[in-house]
């Protein structure tokens, strides 16, 4: 390489560079050099470093070089560079951190060797500093990307998680149990609590939703309530506002004392709620608590009510979250609500099932309600409009142990009109009621304090009124309530008990006109039966009268004992055929034309053929026995005659024998080519006459024979002639509980 004529030679310029070198590659190198004594004073440093830190070389010279680090690197420096230096003479690529005149700090990367003298002290340290700023930015960087690739992945288990634990969640109860814990694990916080809302039933425009805590794990109980008791009247506000962090502030303080109160209490420094939704419908909230230091520490690094940042990730999970809860929620909810409707409809039938097997109206209001408290609700009253006003014949409870409670609830009647009773607004309107209890309806509602107290024992928070109405007629009203332990009360459970209502309105309807058909028909069949046998001087007389065991309490069996005015006795006893309101219609009938014929005092077979002779004038519809006599007590003179009846028994000295009365035809049958016969004798003193009906004496296994056999045994047996005492042995000792035809039974006894 040379030179042109008149310029200079450039390998004498690159000579001199050469000779240069050394000293101007210590300064100005693009790295600082410094070197120290081994107790960290400068002795030599490069122009390089001093512009790094912006000190002049007097300014780093004699100045030891672990002050010219960070607190940080100063501690660093002593614990960790010295004591390498040591042992193994030098360290490599060491991070620490250079702090500028101006107080700014310079990353540095610095590599040291220790030169020692012949006995191995140390007499200086040289060291390389590398200006690491891009460096330390790009492993920040670096790092930042690891820890949100991480994040992100950690998300995406999460979300996995909490998808897979939902799919498998067939309950609310499971749905919820499952968000609180990874809502909770998603920000590692102190606690989480899912709050749901229940909206008010329909048409009750004027009450707020309400709040319930589904699940909740960490968080105070208390906290849970303040923040329910701030969110009412503001609710649909407070979901609206997203995800978003609550901290424990000056503001919070201020404004919401009792929630910062419990915030406190529960060492809690932030809160952070997010909606829980499904197809724009705000469900709940999910809460999640963001602790403070742990209490008891003796060190914290944390600043005290530090808030942790919630970032935008965060958020996006937790919306997902919230959302993927909604969804869960809501396939919960139409699972639990389709077995609910498979238990309401197997409720209806067994209800329906109960109703069609109850007597009267007693039972089956008492067997509705035990079945209402056992199925449907926690509390059930009925309440019926009777001709003396409204009653109440049950109240019942599910639980036993608050049964006494529910039994002072029956002895109170629904209040007067202008009360908002639900019940009563129920019966009135003639519609279903459906209410949310609290403590200002309460007080309405109730008569006095201890019915006040009685209903916040029982703790009732929710109630159902449906009417009983047949034919536009108002018969009752079932309330069903429900207390602070139970799932608030559904469109769905309102809509199954006014099923329940119209069974048991056409129930109640039908049991009480059967009711008053059988009242009617009591008092009617007593009108029928004949009074008590007038007292007759020298006559002891019993009778007794034994309807069948099924049917009427009145049938076609009669008798009759008349004093006539000639001192004489009439004697009748007869039986119309069947055993219904026919034959006792008839039986009063036939009574009633036999006392009217008495008053022109016909002998007995006379009145016999007076009776057939004006049977089909009097239009009987069905034939009849009877036995009539007279009875002279004075001289025990007595006339028989029968028509188609049992002879009486004669009980003489205790010798039993029937007397040979011969019957003519049935009344009602054709009439008989010639007068009825008449037997007549004398009833000694002392003897007794039994006049008895075929339901004494016949049984549907055995000849009437046997049966008029063992009456004979039967009157010889007693031992005794007084008439009270025949007829009860005579009955103890030929019937049963169960009678298959009525008996009348007369016993009289001459005394003189």
């Amino acid at each position: 390489m040379t030179a042109a004529p008149g310029e200079p030679d450039p390998r004498a310029q690159l000579g001199r560079l050469l000779e240069e070198d050394p000293a101007d590659l210590y300064e100005n190198a693009p790295m600082g050099y410094l070197s120290a004594l081994p107790d960290g004073r400068i002795v030599k440093v490069n122009r390089t470093f001093c512009a790094w830190t912006g000190r002049s070389p007097d300014d780093v010279l004699g100045a030891r070089f672990q002050d010219l680090l960070t607190m940080g690197g100063r501690v660093f420096h002593e614990t960790h560079v010295v004591p390498l230096l040591r042992m193994q003479g030098a360290v490599r690529e060491i991070a620490m951190d250079v702090v500028r005149m101006d107080g700014s700090v310079l990353p540095c990367l610095i590599n040291a060797v220790e030169l020692r003298d012949d006995d191995g002290a140390p007499v200086l340290m040289r060291a390389t500093l590398f200006e690491a700023t891009a460096r330390r930015r790009y492993e920040r960087e670096l790092l930042a990307a690891q820890r949100a690739a991480e994040e992100s992945e950690s998300r995406s288990r999460t979300v996995q998680r909490v998808v897979s634990d939902m799919a498998a969640a067939t309950s609310v109860a499971d749905v919820a149990a499952v968000i609180v814990e990874r809502g909770r694990e998603a920000l590692k916080g102190s606690g989480a609590a899912l709050v749901l809302v229940d909206e008010p039933p329909p048409g009750a425009v004027d009450q707020l939703p309400r709040l319930h805590t589904e699940h909740s794990t960490g968080l105070p109980t208390d906290l849970l309530d303040e923040l329910q008791a701030a969110a009412i009247g503001q609710l649909a506000l407070e979901l609206a506002q997203g995800v978003r962090t609550v901290a424990l502030d000056d503001r919070m303080r201020t404004g919401q004392p009792a929630v910062a109160a419990a915030m406190a209490a529960g060492n809690l420094a932030s809160l952070v709620l997010v909606p829980v939704t499904a197809d724009n419908r705000r469900l709940g909230v999910l809460v999640i608590g963001l602790g403070g230091a742990a209490r008891g520490d003796l060190i914290s690094l944390e600043e005290p009510e530090a808030v942790r940042a919630t970032g935008p990730a965060d958020v996006e999970l937790l919306w997902t979250l919230g959302r993927q809860a909604g969804q869960a929620l809501e396939r919960a909810r139409l699972h639990e609500e389709t077995a609910r409707q498979a238990g309401r409809s197997a409720f209806l039938l067994e209800a329906a099932r109960l109703l069609a097997s109850a007597a009267d109206v007693t039972e089956t209001v008492e067997r509705l309600a035990g079945l209402v408290a056992d199925r449907l609700a926690d509390l059930c009253a009925i309440d019926l409009v009777s001709e003396q006003g409204m009653t109440r014949p049950v109240v019942r409870h599910r639980d036993p142990a608050l049964q006494p409670l529910a039994d002072e609830l029956r002895e109170r009647q629904l209040p007067p009109r202008g009360v908002p009773h639900p019940g009563l607004e129920a019966l009135q309107q003639g519609r279903s009621v459906w209410r949310t209890l609290d403590e200002e309806l309460l007080q309405a509602i109730t008569h006095d304090p201890r019915h006040l107290e009685i209903a916040r024992e029982l703790e009732l928070v929710s109630v159902i009124s449906v009417p009983f109405v047949s034919e536009g007629r108002p018969l009752g009203v079932i309330t069903l309530a429900a207390d602070a332990g139970r799932r608030p009360f559904t469109p769905a459970d309102v809509e199954v008990a006014e099923q329940l209502a119209l069974q048991v309105s056409l129930v109640v309807a039908k049991a009480q006109r059967y009711e008053l058909d059988v009242h009617t028909s009591h008092t009617l069949q007593a009108n029928l039966l004949p009074p008590e046998p007038p007292e007759v001087a020298g006559l002891q007389m019993a009778v007794r009268y034994l309807a069948a065991t099924q049917g009427v309490e009145v049938g076609g069996d009669f008798y009759d004992v008349v004093r006539l005015p000639d001192e004489q006795v009439a004697l009748a006893v007869g039986d119309v055929v069947g055993h219904d309101i026919t034959a006792a219609a008839t039986m009063g009938q036939l009574n009633s034309v036999y006392r009217a014929l008495l008053v022109d005092r016909p002998a007995p077979s006379a009145m016999i053929d007076r009776l057939q002779a004006s049977w089909s004038l009097l239009g009987m519809q069905r034939m009849a026995t009877a036995l009539f006599g007279t009875l002279d007590p004075a001289t025990g003179q007595l006339r028989i005659a029968s028509a188609g009846h049992l002879s009486p028994l004669l009980l003489t000295a205790g010798h039993a024998e029937f007397l040979p009365v011969e019957p003519s035809r049935m009344l009602g049958a054709p009439p008989a080519p010639a007068p009825a016969l008449e037997w007549a004798g004398v009833l000694a003193p002392g003897a007794t006459l039994v006049l008895f009906t075929d339901g004494l004496v016949e049984s549907r296994s055995a000849d009437i024979d046997i049966g008029l056999g063992h009456l004979l045994a039967a009157a010889e047996a007693a031992g005794t002639s007084d008439p009270d005492e025949l007829c009860d042995r005579l009955l103890a000792d030929l019937t049963g509980v169960h009678r298959a035809d009525d008996i009348a039974l007369l016993a009289l006894t001459r005394t003189a």
